[in-house]
């Protein structure tokens, strides 16, 4: 049998700290603390603590050259343990499940880094409202009281005498329209969206509006968003929860098309997917269309392999598509979202992603803003709702303006 490592592997030193009462009899502080290694292999998805033996093991075996496991025999037992975890791979049958995965990201040409914080920043079972209320911080008050004063809200370099004034320009019907954009955290969730209007935004916001074939099989598409290196390799999949004459469900976008690609119903109910999708911020859950942005990491890195900013290009155009989103909805009298505060895990398994080639990034929403603020929005100029409506009172404050 033949091994070698996997390809992308970082091992970070953890420090525990417990309480000891043997120490505390003993006469001592009651402390016990703990120094562990744990291994981050983003094929794997999960972190494998290690002890210095599998450690060091890992640390000598090369990910590129196949090594005769008969060469390690004094490393059996580090070994054994460390194919079991999937961190050293081996060829056969047996192993073939890991090895494919570890094949998968090598294809993928991933940055090592970004593959990692990929990896190892996904939600599976976040709440967090909960984590708001855990820690006293759901309103914009409690934030300052529990965390202190924030940096400065418009930084100032150099002398107020030295500034240059700007003449302001007169407002016009865009300028308008950016006053009125904020983030909607108030869905009318029982007022049907029309089909013509929700087809309206998606074309706006997500469709090709024309294409640069460079042969039958490169094809670069041109949106009303910008993308780095042309790529849009960002996907949009969709939980309709309330258009006329469309089956609430899920459904993946066909940008080329403009058409809806049906996909199997998720194992839960749909309200309940929309909930874990944004971590429990009920107030997006009720958003009539919930688009997830699921960038195709394989497309993108197809020009950028093992890049150091290809990651951060996708994160950009997921910035650009939730603004053409705000304004579109805006322009259309609707009112729209976006969060990356989301369970991708469950994201994943519903819409059938591979996280180590397409994953979820964020999630947008839109549809018929209610008529109550019930859950704070950020509109301190009244733009969209009466100047006397509450500014920071109610509920919910970890906002995206």
């Amino acid at each position: 049998m033949r091994v070698r490592r996997c390809k992308v592997l970082y091992l970070e030193p953890r420090e525990s700290a417990g309480f000891d009462l043997e120490s505390l009899l003993a006469g001592g502080n009651g402390m016990r603390h703990g120094q562990h290694w744990f291994a981050l292999a983003p094929h794997l998805g999960e972190e494998v603590e290690v002890d210095a033996a599998e450690r060091e093991l890992l640390g000598t075996l090369s990910a590129e050259r196949w090594t005769d496991s008969r060469e390690l025999a004094g490393q059996a037992d580090a070994l054994k343990r460390l194919l079991e975890a999937g961190l050293v791979l081996a060829t056969g049958k047996r192993n073939a499940a890991l090895r494919e995965r570890d094949q998968v990201l090598r294809a993928a040409y991933w940055h090592p880094l970004a593959a990692v914080v990929h990896a190892f920043t996904r939600w599976r079972d976040a709440d967090a409202v909960q984590a708001m209320q855990d820690t006293g911080t759901e309103t914009a008050g409690e934030l300052r009281e529990v965390l202190g004063s924030p940096p400065v809200e418009a930084l100032q370099r150099g002398s107020a005498d030295d500034r240059i004034a700007l003449p302001r320009a007169a407002r016009n019907d865009f300028d308008n329209l950016l006053a009125r954009r904020a983030t909607c955290r108030n869905f009318e969730a029982g007022r049907p969206l029309p089909q013509a209007l929700f087809a309206q935004l998606i074309e706006r916001v997500f469709s090709a509006q024309s294409q640069v074939r460079v042969s039958e099989d490169t094809v670069f598409l041109k949106k009303t968003s910008p993308s780095g290196g042309g790529l849009h390799p960002v996907e949009a999949y969709l939980i309709v929860q309330n258009v006329e004459g469309l089956a609430p469900g899920l459904y993946h976008y066909h940008a080329v098309a403009h058409a809806l690609e049906p996909l199997p119903a998720p194992e839960q109910p749909l309200h309940a997917l929309a909930m874990a999708a944004v971590a429990g911020q009920h107030w997006f859950a009720d958003a009539h269309v919930m688009v997830l942005l699921a960038p195709r990491y394989d497309r993108n890195f197809w020009k950028y392999r093992v890049h150091a900013k290809a990651h951060r290009a996708i994160t950009l155009e997921a910035g650009h598509l939730s603004q053409t989103l705000y304004l579109s909805a805006t322009e259309a009298g609707l009112a729209a979202y976006i969060t990356c505060a989301i369970n991708e895990l469950p994201l994943e398994q519903a819409f059938g992603l591979d996280p180590l080639t397409s994953g979820a990034l964020a999630v947008c929403g839109f549809g018929w803003r209610g008529e109550e603020m019930v859950t704070m929005e950020l509109d301190p100029a009244g733009e969209i709702w009466h100047p006397e409506a509450p500014a920071l009172s109610p509920k919910g404050t970890s906002f995206v303006a």
